[in-house]
């Protein structure tokens, strides 16, 4: 029987609103969809912009542990859709046998993934640019936003975007995510990609995404040597913000036929 519940996973910059769309398209097909926050982010984002207090308190553990318990309180196994970080935390989680099947769209790097593209230089240099970040919730300016979420949107509907989505970032969260390749053992973003016992996983990647671009999905899938089924699905013109791009409807509708398919 195929999954009837779906868990959308969002990344960092932004909060579960971020899904609203696909939440709505979901359910009109009939599916029970769950977007979680992360821990402490029950609030709206003009709460945690107000007070990012829960940002800087971030922890990956705390994240996962958050999204086990509520998928493991589900009577079935859900389909687990991930953007960006929430594309990392996807496949965490499938590895801990969470999950019918995944999607990881414009995912952040798992550790080992060692693929550092300019442009996800210069989209995260922000918050990377000084240590003492690694203790804040980084701001992100309308130029980072539109540079690496928006840069295909027009004007007007970048800056719309910012304002209803926008939040600070976790600095400590994004200094642990690029040292975690060069510190031994294993470390909060690491998985194991011998897992036979994995579910399903997509990797979707945008031609245009300069915070997690193609090469970077493409990395990332290749680290996998499992037997179990690990696909790659490339979009063109499409941004870092996938899920609000003109067109969003079409990846939403593909990549859940994807993952009803090849459900475990």
């Amino acid at each position: 029987m195929k999954p009837n519940t779906i868990v959308l996973i969002h990344g960092f910059w932004v909060t579960p609103r971020s899904w609203e769309n696909w939440v709505t398209h979901y359910e009109a097909k009939g599916f029970r969809v769950l977007a979680p926050g992360y821990p402490g982010f029950e609030v709206e984002v003009e709460a945690l912009r107000a007070d990012p207090t829960p940002i800087v308190d971030l922890r990956v553990p705390q994240i996962i542990e958050k999204f086990e318990k509520v998928i493991g309180d589900l009577d079935e196994k859900p389909v687990l859709i991930g953007h960006s970080a929430g594309g990392a935390f996807t496949q965490i989680l499938l590895d801990h046998g969470y999950g019918a099947a995944g999607v990881a769209l414009n995912s952040a790097p798992t550790e080992g993934v060692r693929v550092v593209p300019f442009s996800q230089v210069k989209s995260t240099f922000p918050v990377l640019k000084s240590p003492a970040n690694h203790h804040k919730a980084v701001p992100i300016e309308y130029d980072q936003w539109r540079y690496a979420f928006t840069n295909t949107f027009p004007e007007d509907e970048s800056r719309a975007l910012y304002e209803r989505y926008s939040i600070p970032v976790s600095g400590r969260i994004l200094w642990d995510s690029v040292l975690a390749n060069f510190q031994p053992g294993k470390q909060a973003v690491a998985v194991d990609y011998h897992n036979d016992a994995r579910a399903p996983l997509l990797f979707v990647s945008a031609s245009e995404d300069h915070i997690m671009p193609p090469a970077v999905q493409e990395s990332n899938a290749r680290h996998y040597k499992s037997k179990t089924i690990t696909e790659l699905k490339h979009y063109e013109g499409y941004p870092h913000l996938l899920p609000a791009a003109p067109g969003w409807e079409a990846i939403a509708d593909h990549v859940l036929e994807w993952a009803l398919d090849h459900a475990k």
